[in-house]
């Protein structure tokens, strides 16, 4: 099958999350530009996820914790319950980003209600997870076992960010503590900042990859990617093996400038994998101070330079292939 990679599947869209459900639906979210609310979509079919009906279902506090930065939603169905995990931060400390779970109360995540679960709890015994900026997680499944994996920085926001892996105890708590599963350690992951973050689970044949986005989240933003044998322990540094470059950057032929955070699905043949990504159709990000908080009191000028504050990250899609060694190939085509 052919898809375009060129034409957004859904515009303003940054960190798309897509998961195919059993009842045959596409459910589509992600960051919005005003970062105050999550927000749901469904479609039969991929296109279709264009012009869905969108589903405000969630919105942000107007003070205290997830009062400020609402990003990276992801939808997830667990123990037969719709759950959702998104980070926040707070109008008062506006990088004090951490993850929090929502649960739906029906069986309609569209429609019925959600209630706060509050923070991602940390294992017993684990002092290190979760204590400072931490976002992007996301949920998989391997050999009998769940998985969370996340991003974060330990001292603050300029810190490096880095990919952390625990089993989860529930769709609220870790099982394990925190292992480490990668750090920025090449010069693609360390353009403006140390970044390795947005992580996303793809299987093929016997192995997992989990790939990553590196760097700041301007046309230096591409994807790498962790491999490691599904029957290997994955909280074994050991297991793990990381792409040398990068996967996915930006293409100016092609007018795709930084490529990241993305989530993989299914085709409507449930066979063939799907990337879902984002991308600006520009170099330049501009800030928007329509989309600003009014909290936001920087000057325009400064605001204007802030890439955050560019709403025009566009979700998009690539089919997988993949070589003869069996890896993954994302080719903009």
């Amino acid at each position: 099958m052919t898809i375009a990679t060129n034409s957004p599947l859904v515009e303003q869209r940054a960190d798309p999350f897509v998961y195919k459900h059993s009842d045959g639906y596409y459910y589509f979210t992600g960051s919005v530009p005003t970062y105050d609310r999550i927000e749901l979509r469904r479609s039969k079919t991929l296109a279709g996820l264009k012009d869905a009906e969108t589903f405000d279902v969630w919105f942000k506090h107007d003070a205290g914790p997830m009062s400020r930065h609402v990003w990276a939603p992801e939808i997830h169905y667990l123990d037969g319950k719709w759950y959702i995990y998104f980070a926040a931060s707070q109008e008062d400390d506006i990088w004090a980003l951490r993850p929090y779970v929502l649960e739906c109360q029906g069986q309609d995540p569209l429609n019925d209600e959600w209630v706060e679960l509050g923070m991602m709890q940390a294992a017993d015994g684990d002092n290190k997870s979760f204590i400072d900026f931490s976002l992007d997680a996301t949920i998989f499944e391997n050999q009998g076992k769940r998985y969370f994996c996340w991003a974060e920085k330990t001292g603050g926001q300029f810190a490096a960010s880095n990919l952390y892996l625990a089993e989860m105890e529930s769709p609220i708590k870790l099982k394990t503590v925190q292992f480490m599963l990668t750090t920025p350690d090449y010069d693609w992951e360390r353009v403006d900042f140390w970044v390795n973050e947005g992580p996303a689970v793809l299987k093929h044949d016997g192995k997992i990859f989990i790939t990553f986005s590196a760097s700041a989240t301007g046309a230096c933003y591409c994807m790498g990617y962790m491999e490691a044998d599904e029957n290997s322990d994955l909280l074994d540094r050991n297991s793990w093996q990381k792409t040398r470059q990068p996967v996915l950057g930006t293409d100016y032929d092609k007018k795709i400038y930084g490529p990241g955070h993305n989530s993989f699905t299914v085709a409507e043949d449930d066979v063939t994998p799907i990337c879902v990504y984002h991308a600006r159709d520009y170099e330049a990000a501009v800030g928007d101070p329509a989309v600003v908080p009014k909290t936001d009191t920087r000057p325009l000028e400064e605001i204007k330079k802030d890439p955050l504050y560019d709403p025009n990250r566009h979700a998009r899609v690539l089919e997988v292939k993949f070589d003869a060694d069996g890896k993954p190939v994302f080719e903009l085509y």
